[in-house]
């Protein structure tokens, strides 16, 4: 081998556009430029515009664009492919320099960019082969008209420069003057031009843009721009092997959801004093950042380390879902130092590690609970508490606050939990709950509640017995090993935090030991918590302060999207952010451009049913028979989501025996069956991403359900509530597409949507 090769990511991106003969081709032609780069069949030359840009033959009709980044240790010649295009489309004008700011290389693709704005600006392109079509024409600068003001107006090329827009791009950037000129300019253009001039165009500030989007990423000291050797130990980039012509074969989507965007890349590898904490809306990338930040802790630890850090979050699915992320991004080796698994199971291991097999109980959900405590207060004829009233007390301040006396029950705080109890009604609530638990017990049964407060306690106690004996510097008496002598994590690494108990985080907590460097990082966003369990972290000796970030840009979801599933939330209400402070969407913005959603109204349910089948029809056509670009098995990248179970039975026997299309059903433990579309009720989405979407069944009394108007005037507090959760609901449902996203409902529609 006389030559290696990287690929920048942009030509990977590229590579997925292609058919799979040219993906084959390109394979071919790695293998010969490794051999030999200046083998007469490559046609390797320079192009003229920069003497560092060369093009090189993959077949007689694409290019392969690349630049030397230096000489490795042995002496081996290295060159990063930049990009991967049919030769019409290779130009003279294509620039690759190193980014002033990160120092990272950069690809300038002015190809893309529309001939108004090249026009204005007085730049022609010029094809780099002679049979190449003629040059686009251009006509001279042109001083905008009053109706043409640009865009960036307010702006100037210093300005640009020092947050880090690209040298090529800062005089296009100034002349656009519509928003379509600035997406065509920015489709090509390297992150962190896109990411600044599209947060200019947003409205943020030229301080803000500073701190959110160029601070993260900036060098201390300023690059040497000539050296590509360096700024590729900068630049992220993949080898070139058989690992990823399995990703390409995949496609952009699978490659998308373990991308860290250079923005990201500090808040992975920090070194944090304590537990630390990210948010940010959907599409931020705060699972993505988890993700990295459990890689970045795994290369850490020492060989050999068995499991010592806890990747975990609310579900199984979502917890299946990150273990197929992580094994795409760490080998083996890595994995094996990972335990990822959701937090009830992790309870569950709990308390099946401290009882004896007689004593384990078996778990019921809370609606089987609810049930039991109908029937108990039925029995009793006792009239004065609503059974849900009750069930909610018990989850979310007795259990909740591990209250374990009724002399704590009378002084424990209720904030949040609407009406006041008087002394005498805490009693009496005291003794039903008593009651109630006495009678699960006899039957052998217990909430997730229960267990989760229960592994607590146990794990409190380990913690306490392992700190003692470290105290008196002693070993275990049993001799049984490392258990016994330290706690179970060094790291805990959580995702979707904002659902979690607190007895969940007690046991995390006394599971990673007494707070210390790097031991915690907690991704969450309370606008999407669709269960009740709000815990301020503070309390529960968990201290995130000072040691948080927020994610402001969406890289999933588009902006016509991500403005649509923001007028489903209530932007009047007050999120909380994990702990005593509160979060807000304010600056969430998107970087991505698409089609506006898809509103449809329909009169009945069979008729939304029959308008169904027609979107899926065009997309399952428009993902796997694609006349140009990749031909993508379309399997899990379409989804149908629904309020409730009973409505995914329905979905799921209309498609299949009505359009003949085939479902898999989204389950806790992830998809099952290989059916195309994936079908789930709007909490089975959560933390997953499709590229398309369509959520119907959006009427008013399914979403939210008509039984909680019941509250409205019995228990105003929740009333609100419930109104918040299903409106998360929705929110979190709306956010999971990434390209496209239809809404249907039958009927008069949801009121969120109004």
């Amino acid at each position: 081998m006389t030559a290696r090769l990287s690929l920048y990511r942009k030509a990977e991106q590229e590579l997925y556009q292609l058919e799979r003969s040219v993906k084959g081709q390109f394979y071919d032609f790695c293998h010969r430029f490794r051999e030999n780069p200046d083998h007469p069949g490559l046609d390797l030359k320079k192009l003229k515009g920069d003497s560092r840009i060369y093009r090189a033959k993959v077949d007689q009709s694409h290019r392969a664009l690349l630049t030397p980044v230096g000489v490795d240790a042995d002496g081996t010649r290295h060159w990063l492919v930049i990009a991967v295009r049919h030769r019409k489309d290779v130009y003279d004008e294509l620039q690759v320099a190193v980014n002033r700011v990160t120092g990272e290389i950069e690809f300038v693709d002015l190809a893309v960019v529309g001939d108004s704005a090249l026009h204005r600006v007085g730049i022609t392109l010029t094809p780099a082969e002679p049979d190449s079509p003629a040059p686009r024409p251009t006509s001279p600068a042109t001083v905008p008209t009053p109706a043409e003001t640009p865009l960036l107006d307010a702006y100037n090329t210093e300005q640009l420069r020092e947050l880090g827009v690209a040298e090529q791009l800062i005089g296009l950037a100034l002349a656009v003057t519509t928003d379509a000129e600035l997406d065509q300019l920015l489709a090509g253009a390297p992150p962190l031009s896109k990411d600044v001039l599209y947060g200019l165009a947003a409205g943020m500030t030229i301080e803000a843009v500073r701190a959110e989007v160029t601070g993260p990423v900036a060098l201390k000291d300023r690059p040497d721009p000539a050296d590509f050797a360096a700024a590729l130990t900068r630049t992220e980039v993949t080898t070139i092997d058989d690992d990823v012509r399995n990703v390409l074969e995949e496609g952009d989507f699978r490659a998308w959801k373990v991308f860290l965007h250079p923005t990201q890349e500090r808040i992975v590898n920090r070194d944090y004093t304590g537990p630390a904490r990210v948010t940010g809306g959907p599409g931020t990338g705060k699972t993505i950042v988890a993700l990295h930040r459990v890689r970045h802790l795994a290369e850490q630890l020492p060989p050999g380390t068995d499991k010592p850090i806890l990747l975990t979050t609310y579900t199984s699915n979502l917890a299946n879902d990150l273990r197929l992320r992580l094994s795409s991004l760490i080998g083996p080796a890595l994995l094996a130092r990972v335990d990822v698994t959701h937090i009830d199971q992790l309870a569950a291991r709990v308390l099946g590690e401290n009882t004896t097999p007689r004593q384990r109980k078996q778990r019921i959900s809370d609606q089987v609970a609810l049930t039991e405590l109908r029937q108990l207060l039925a029995e009793l004829d006792e009239q004065r508490w609503d059974p849900d009233f009750l069930i909610e007390e018990w989850e979310h301040v007795i259990l909740g606050q591990s209250v374990a006396t009724r002399a704590q029950y009378f002084q424990v705080r209720r904030a949040g939990r609407g009406r006041s109890l008087t002394r005498p009604e805490r009693s009496q609530i005291w003794k039903l709950i008593e009651v109630f638990t006495a009678r699960l017990n006899k039957l052998g049964v217990e909430t997730w509640g229960q267990a989760a407060e229960r592994a607590a306690r146990y794990e409190i106690g380990q913690a306490e017995q392992i700190e003692t004996r470290r105290a008196a510097g002693q070993a275990p008496k049993d001799g049984s090993g490392a258990r016994h002598l330290d706690h179970r994590y060094r790291h805990i690494v959580v995702d979707e935090a904002q659902d979690l108990r607190a007895a969940h985080w007690k046991m995390l907590r006394a599971m990673a030991g007494p707070a210390r460097p790097n031991d915690m990082f907690i991704a969450g966003d309370s606008h999407q918590r669709i269960y009740d369990h709000q815990v301020s972290l503070g309390a529960l000796g968990i201290s995130i302060r000072g040691r948080s970030a927020r994610l402001t840009l969406s890289y999933r979801t588009t902006r016509e999207i991500l403005a649509r599933a923001l007028r489903i939330i209530d932007d009047t209400a007050a999120y909380d952010d994990l702990d005593d402070g509160t979060d807000t969407l304010a600056g969430y913005r998107s970087v991505l451009h698409g089609p506006a959603p898809r509103l449809a109204a329909f009169d009945t349910w069979d008729a939304e049913l029959a308008g169904l089948d027609v979107v899926l029809t065009d997309w399952l056509h428009e993902l796997s028979t694609a006349t140009t670009g990749a031909r993508r098995n379309p399997t899990g990248q379409i989804a149908v989501c629904v309020a409730d179970r009973e409505l995914v039975s329905q979905v799921m026997h209309h498609l299949t025996t009505s359009a003949n299309i085939t479902c898999a059903e989204l389950t806790k433990d992830g998809p099952a069956g290989e059916g195309e579309i994936h079908v789930g009720t709007m909490h089975r989405f959560k933390g997953l991403e499709y590229q398309k979407l369509a959520i119907v069944g959006v009427s008013r009394g399914i979403v939210p359900r008509a039984a909680i108007e019941r509250y409205r005037q019995a228990d105003p507090p929740r009333y609100e509530r419930e109104k918040r959760k299903a409106r998360s609901l929705l929110f979190v449902a709306a956010t999971r597409a990434r390209d496209a996203l239809t809404i249907s409902w039958h009927g008069d529609p949801s009121p969120f949507l109004s």
